[in-house]
């Protein structure tokens, strides 16, 4: 049995990406339970260098429908990074699981050897459509939503392993 390429972007995308959803809710009632600003844990980072919360949540979704689009041969639509708040993320998360969702498996199967070109701050970087999918989409989106993680982790929000993988 082989994968397809669209059951091994589309359906996983949103998976991660609804796990983390589902983190962010739990932060932000943990805020409220604690009567913590949630400023705290948005503006959070790991380390000085790194992004916060905020930040990682924007990156990761823009990997998701960056990814999905441009093996479906299409722009990515351009969100104006605005969110300050867990609703704002959440309805960020929402917009990019609909927009992700709304392909269909004939608009990105086979796309395995399709020619991705991404202009990076380095200058151009190529690729072909499954080792962007699998270097590039997956590790910048498992990175991100991973990091979100551990911020609310090290932040005391008390999610776990499989609030971070979702139900089987």
């Amino acid at each position: 049995m082989t994968i397809s390429m669209y059951q091994a972007s589309v359906p996983l995308l949103s998976r991660m990406l609804g796990n983390l959803a589902t983190c962010l809710d739990m932060a932000a009632k943990h805020c409220e339970d604690k009567k913590i600003d949630p400023e705290a844990l948005l503006k959070a980072r790991l380390f000085p260098d790194m992004f916060h919360l905020i930040k990682q949540v924007q990156i990761a979704t823009d990997m998701a429908k960056g990814g999905v689009a441009r093996l479906a041969g299409q722009e990515p639509p351009v969100y104006e990074d605005t969110e300050k708040s867990f609703a704002d993320l959440a309805a960020r998360i929402a917009k990019t699981v609909a927009f992700i969702d709304g392909f269909r498996s004939e608009q990105i199967d086979g796309t395995e050897e399709k020619d991705i070109t991404l202009k990076m701050r380095s200058g151009e970087t190529h690729f072909k459509g499954l080792a962007y999918l699998q270097n590039f989409v997956y590790g910048n989106v498992y990175f991100h939503v991973t990091t979100a993680y551990a911020i609310l982790r090290h932040n005391g929000v008390e999610v776990g392993k499989r609030d971070f993988l979702g139900p089987y």
